[in-house]
């Protein structure tokens, strides 16, 4: 059953009365970065003479870490190594601009600081810092884990599990908005409730189309 925010009635913010810790995904929750990351990895295929990707291809990198993806690309070893020793040398910062944030992050982050701690799980690497700098968001979390700092990615809750003992508190404790399957394992496997956003084929705690909404339920 996909439960949204309209359904809950008056009790929607009882459901989520003890939380403590709000956590966001980036890619697809804070930002609409299908253009960016489309670009990214074409940028990459174009340099090694190789069509762009096709819809499957974009899915599984939007959701999964760069070396992942690449991975998922250039299934042979030595192209492969060619493929990371590019991207290495490929600055992330052009692809930026094509970065939408969500329209009420800044709004949301602003009234949530007051009462909850913010953190982010995402399986960004090395771009996390410069995204959050360059769209002057790095102030505006308590914790910020990427793939970088744990030994698995998500679908692993590795990082869902950081975010639990960094702030000594329970799972129950923690509400991640999340918008694809790997951020629903990841949630499940950390006993972590999750608000699923934009995305009603998730099984998760609650679902909402825009993230204002969280108000509402905070």
């Amino acid at each position: 059953m996909v439960i949204f925010l309209k359904d809950l009635g008056n009790n929607h913010n009882k459901k989520f009365n003890d939380i403590r810790v709000v956590a966001f995904d980036c890619d697809g929750v804070m930002f609409d970065s299908t253009k960016a990351n489309k670009a990214f990895y074409n940028q990459i295929l174009k340099h090694f003479g190789r069509p762009e990707l096709t819809p499957e291809q974009f899915a599984f990198a939007h959701m999964h870490t760069c070396d992942a993806a690449l991975a998922y690309l250039f299934q042979n070893a030595g192209n492969l190594a060619a493929a990371q020793a590019y991207r290495k040398k490929l600055s992330y910062f052009p692809f930026i601009q094509h970065m939408e944030i969500e329209p009420y992050l800044r709004p949301l982050l602003a009234r949530l600081r007051s009462r909850y701690k913010t953190a982010i799980a995402s399986n960004r690497t090395d771009t996390m810092e410069t995204v959050l700098k360059t769209h002057q968001l790095k102030d505006d979390f308590d914790l910020v884990v990427s793939a970088l700092d744990v030994e698995k990615a998500k679908p692993h809750p590795a990082a869902l599990f950081k975010i639990v003992e960094y702030f000594q508190v329970n799972s129950s404790q923690v509400l991640y908005i999340g918008d694809s399957k790997v951020d629903e394992q990841a949630a499940a496997a950390a006993d972590i409730p999750l608000v699923a956003y934009n995305n009603p084929s998730l099984s998760a705690q609650l679902h909402i189309e825009s993230l204002k909404e969280l108000e509402f339920v905070l």
